[in-house]
């Protein structure tokens, strides 16, 4: 039987972060190859053009045997030029024809040496026009690109009413801008289309849960109601709350991905107090220690979602600890272009293989859907959703002795 073929490999990745501001100087960019292809196809025809002249010109002065003339018997020497310092007036004929053979031989050396230096000066002095000559025409062919590029850096910006409207020729370049323009319409209807359906599950699904909550709470507060029922009701308003939370979860997750939102300058340090502060009651109460140091780091975005993804990762630090001495630790720091936010804690012990599992939607440590009063399964992937709608990244890693230690890096 035959063997089925093996998957195809993916690329390799790049080796710099097409997001870091800081790109390598000398990165291959397509401007950088045509300009090499350009100068070194110049090159090379101009070193074959060099090596042929060169040789027609060695058979031309080579071609003739000995000299063009020959001193006969009882002819007089006469120096004119010290370019024959071996000829004296007094030598013979003879002798004279045999200097004078000699020191032909050395001047068409000098020659064709002489020409040689002169021509690879040459060269040298135009394969650097035509390699400056390359890129600049590179760049101006290569300039439509680049117009496509920053539109598409605005969009995941999440501007999507910018659109590239390339002018010039009907040719391969102005297809692909067509083509980007008709997907950024496509997009922007389908993201328009997607707010409205996120505004009016937003209304739809709270407001049935309000109700319900509403009409359990008065059904509690009633003191003459039966034991049985008081007990049904607070079950039912615990599975209220938990849907509540559930819809809140998704709807926030259905809006960090479509990555609208206003952008505005927000501390780092604040966001992280802040989430701090609404989670030190249930860390007292499990006993578990809240520590850290915030130094200032000011990034763009939104002070709302920010402050969901330290919230999810501070309560997710203090629900899945140890149940003594355990303590978690939330900083933030600044660095050149990028601020950071660190939430580590002690904990059970997580294998490397098991981190990708975490994020993933109603997905915990070794169960495959939620069951357990820790929340709902969402708090991790909304926390990754909001980071990458905002240019960042999350990663998680094991810490040594049991626990996680959750980074989350965002463009300053």
């Amino acid at each position: 039987m035959a063997t089925a073929p093996a998957p195809p490999t993916a690329p390799p990745k790049p080796t710099w972060d097409p997001r870091d501001p800081v790109r390598p100087l000398l990165r291959p960019t397509i401007r950088i190859r045509l300009t090499l292809l350009y100068g070194g196809m110049f090159l090379i025809a101009g070193i074959l053009l060099l090596t042929i002249i060169y040789l027609l010109t060695a058979q031309a002065l080579h071609s003739g045997d000995g000299l063009p003339f020959k001193l006969l018997p009882d002819s007089k020497v006469q120096l004119t030029d010290n370019a024959c310092p071996a000829l004296s007036p007094g030598m013979s004929a003879d002798e004279a024809n045999s200097v004078l053979q000699a020191c032909f031989s050395h001047q068409r050396e000098v020659a064709l040496d002489d020409l040689l230096r002169r021509s690879l000066f040459a060269l040298l002095g135009l394969s650097i026009i035509a390699f400056a000559f390359g890129y600049a025409m590179a760049g101006r062919v290569l300039s439509p690109l680049g117009r496509i590029t920053r539109t598409a850096r605005q969009v995941a910006g999440s501007d999507l009413s910018r659109r590239i409207e390339l002018d010039g020729p009907d040719d391969e370049l102005k297809e692909l801008a067509d083509t980007f323009d008709e997907m950024l319409d496509r997009l922007s209807r389908a993201f328009t289309a997607q707010q409205r359906f996120v505004a009016n599950a937003s209304h739809e699904l709270r407001t049935p849960l309000a109700i319900n909550r509403t009409l359990l709470e008065v059904h509690l507060s009633d003191p003459g109601a039966p034991v049985e029922l008081q007990q049904l009701g607070k079950t039912l308003l615990a599975t209220n709350e938990r849907s509540e939370q559930l819809v809140e979860g998704l709807l926030l997750l259905a809006r960090s991905d479509n990555q609208t939102f206003e952008r505005k300058p927000v501390d780092l340090a604040e966001v992280a107090t802040r989430a701090v502060d609404q989670t030190r009651a249930e860390a007292e109460a499990k006993g578990v220690e809240i520590r850290g140091g915030c130094q200032e780091a000011v990034v763009q975005g939104n002070g709302v979602l920010l402050e969901r993804i330290a919230l999810n990762l501070v309560q997710n630090a203090v629900r899945y600890n140890v149940p003594e001495d355990g303590w978690v630790e939330v900083t933030t720091a600044k660095e050149p272009g990028r601020a950071i936010l660190t939430v580590s804690n002690t904990g059970p012990v997580v294998p490397a293989y098991e981190i990708d599992n975490l994020w993933e939607p109603f997905r915990r440590l070794r169960e495959d859907r939620t069951g357990s009063d820790k929340g709902v399964g969402l708090g991790l992937s909304i926390a990754r959703s909001v980071a990458r709608a905002h240019g960042g990244r999350i990663i998680a890693e094991p810490r040594e002795g049991g626990g996680l230690v959750m980074c989350v890096t965002l463009p300053a």
